[in-house]
C-alpha cells in the first residue's frame, strides 16, 4: 500500500483534509513511492494557532534547557543518518554520498545552534548619563514557517529551524510538495524529542499552502528558498503582510579559470560542481569563463570529465551523477540545451537521449557541455537547473569579472589561480554573497550567513549562524534609572 505522509499539528500525526494529494515518484526508479496532501487552509491555521499558545511557555524556557532538545535531536539524526540519505536518494534523484553530505550540513547547524546561550547574548552599557545604564536584549519574534524547496530536502530546512527553535520562538515547516518525505522522517524523530506540543510542526501542501501561511496573521516570519520568480512573490506577499522574510533565490554561477590554475585540479573539482546533484543546486556553477591560455587546455581537460562521469541510480556502486527530479524538469533542461545551440553556442558533449542499463525510465540526463556560448544570450543568463555547463571565454582577468558581473544573480562567483593577486582582485570586484578561490562550490560553513546578493537573494539577513540569529529575534532597548533616594524610602 502506498504511504499516505501525515500533517504533525500540536504535537499529534493528524490525516489531512486535503481533497487532493500528489504522487510523490522515484526519479530514478519512477516507482511511486508516497502520496502527499495539499493541505488547506484551516490545516496551517491549526498549526498556527496551536504554535500561538505553545510559544508564551515556549519563550519561557531558558535556553540552557531549550538546546537540551537539540542535542538530543543531533543524536538521533546521527543514529538514522543512513536512512536518512537513503530517503533524500529515493525522493530527489541525487546520489548516496550526496544524501550523507546533505545531513552532515544540516547537522552542523544544529551544532552550531546549540551556542544559542552565547549567539542570543544582548550588550549593556553603564552610565550612558549619570546613574543611567542601557542594555540590549534580543527576544523571540513568535511563529515562524520555513518554505522549503526540492533540491535538498534535509539539509535546507536546517539553515533555519535549529535557530528558530533555540531562540525560543516556534516553527512550521512546508516541505517540497515535490520530496516531501524525507522532513516526515526527521518529524518522526521530532516527535521522539517530547517537545511541548506545537512548538514544531509540519504540514504539506502546495500554492494554497503557501498562500496561506503567507496571510496568516499569527505567523511573523518567513523563512524560504527557491527559484526567484517564487522567492520575489513570497518576499513581497510576505512583506505586504507586514511579516519579516529572507527568501533565497535562483543563481547562474560563474567560475573563471586562468591560465596558471592547476588544470587537473581544476577540472576534477568544477566537474563535482557543475554536474552533483545532476546540477540541481544554488550553488552549482553552471558557466566557466577561460582566461587566455586557459581556454583550450581546459576545455580538452574539462570535455574528457564530461564524458568520463558516470550517470546512474543514487544507491548504486560507483554514480558520481543521479537523476533530475522530474520528466517535466528534464524535457525543460533538454529545450534550453536546444535554445544555446539555436543561439550559436558549440555542444561538445550531448546529455540529451541517453539512458541508464536497468533504469531506463528513470529521468536521466547525463552531463552537457556548451561551448562559445554567447554572453549576450538567453542560456547565458538563464539559470538551467540541471548538469549543463557553459563555457564562454575573455582575453584578461578584467574581461572575465565583467563577464561574472553582467548577471541579475549574484548567489556565488569562484576562481581557479595560482596568483594571489589575482584571487584578491576578484573577490573584491566579483558582484556575488559567495566567493571560492580554487573551490567549486562555495557553500559556507554552519557558524557564517549562506549569503547571497541581487535576484539571488530577497531580505536583508540570511540563513545559517549569527545572521538565522538576528533574523529570528527582536532587539528590545532598556534604558533605566535607579536614583539611589528612591530605595531609601523602602
Amino acid at each position: 500500500m502506498t504511504k499516505q505522509l501525515l500533517n504533525y499539528i500540536n504535537g499529534e500525526w493528524v490525516a489531512s483534509k486535503a481533497t487532493t494529494r500528489l504522487p510523490i515518484i522515484n526519479p530514478g526508479t519512477m516507482e511511486l513511492i508516497a502520496n502527499a496532501p495539499l493541505s488547506p487552509a484551516m490545516e496551517v491555521d491549526a498549526a498556527a494557532q496551536a504554535a500561538t499558545t505553545a510559544f508564551q511557555k515556549w519563550r519561557r524556557v531558558p535556553a540552557p534547557d531549550r538546546i537540551q532538545y537539540l542535542f538530543k535531536l543531533k543524536q538521533l539524526l546521527e543514529e538514522n543518518l543512513d536512512a536518512l540519505a537513503r530517503s533524500c536518494v529515493e525522493e530527489c534523484g541525487k546520489t548516496y554520498n550526496e544524501g550523507v553530505g546533505e545531513l552532515r550540513r544540516a547537522i552542523e547547524n544544529v551544532e552550531v545552534a546549540c551556542g544559542i546561550p552565547m549567539l542570543m547574548q544582548g550588550r549593556n552599557n553603564e552610565d550612558i548619563a549619570r546613574g543611567i545604564d542601557e542594555h540590549l536584549f534580543r527576544q523571540p519574534i513568535g511563529v515562524a514557517a520555513m518554505i522549503a524547496p526540492f533540491n535538498f530536502p534535509a539539509m535546507i530546512p536546517f539553515w533555519f529551524l535549529p535557530y528558530a527553535l533555540a531562540s525560543g520562538n516556534c516553527f512550521i515547516v512546508k516541505p517540497s510538495e515535490k520530496c516531501p518525505i524525507t522532513q516526515q522522517r526527521i518529524f518522526e524523530l521530532v516527535d521522539k524529542l517530547n517537545l511541548p506540543s506545537g512548538v514544531l510542526q509540519l504540514v504539506h501542501g502546495a500554492k494554497d499552502t503557501v498562500e496561506a501561511i503567507l496571510d496568516h496573521p499569527a505567523i511573523r516570519a518567513i523563512s524560504m528558498v527557491g527559484s526567484t520568480p517564487a522567492a520575489r512573490a513570497i518576499y513581497t506577499r510576505a512583506a505586504a503582510n507586514g511579516k519579516r522574510a529572507q527568501c533565497q533565490g535562483g543563481a547562474k554561477n560563474p567560475v573563471v579559470i586562468m591560465p596558471d590554475a592547476d588544470m587537473e585540479s581544476a577540472t576534477r573539482i568544477l566537474a563535482d560542481s557543475a554536474y552533483g546533484c545532476a546540477g540541481q543546486r544554488c550553488l552549482a556553477l553552471s558557466v566557466g569563463i577561460t582566461v587566455g591560455e586557459a581556454h583550450d587546455v581546459f576545455r580538452e581537460h574539462f570535455t574528457k570529465a564530461t564524458n568520463e562521469r558516470v550517470v546512474g541510480y543514487g544507491l548504486d556502486q560507483g554514480v558520481e551523477t543521479g537523476a533530475v527530479i522530474s520528466a517535466e524538469s528534464k524535457a525543460r533542461i533538454e529545450e534550453l540545451i536546444g535554445v544555446a545551440e539555436a543561439e550559436g553556442a558549440t555542444v561538445l558533449v550531448d546529455g540529451r537521449g541517453k539512458t541508464v542499463p536497468g533504469y531506463e525510465q528513470g529521468n536521466f540526463l547525463f552531463p552537457t557541455l556548451l561551448d562559445n556560448v554567447p554572453p549576450q544570450g538567453n542560456i547565458a543568463r538563464t539559470e538551467i537547473f540541471g548538469p549543463v555547463f557553459s563555457l564562454m571565454h575573455a582575453n584578461t582577468l578584467e574581461e572575465a569579472i565583467a563577464l561574472v558581473n553582467d548577471r541579475a544573480y549574484g548567489n556565488m562567483a569562484c576562481i581557479f589561480t595560482a596568483s594571489g593577486a589575482s584571487a584578491r582582485q576578484f573577490r573584491t570586484e566579483a558582484h556575488a554573497g559567495n566567493i571560492g578561490v580554487n573551490i567549486g562550490v562555495a557553500a559556507p560553513m554552519a557558524f557564517y550567513p549562506f549569503s547571497g546578493w541581487a535576484d539571488s537573494f530577497f531580505g536583508d539577513l540570511h540563513g545559517q549562524a549569527e545572521h538565522a540569529v538576528e533574523f529570528f529575534t527582536e532587539t528590545k532597548v532598556v534604558v533605566e534609572r535607579w536614583p539611589r533616594e528612591w530605595s531609601r524610602k523602602f
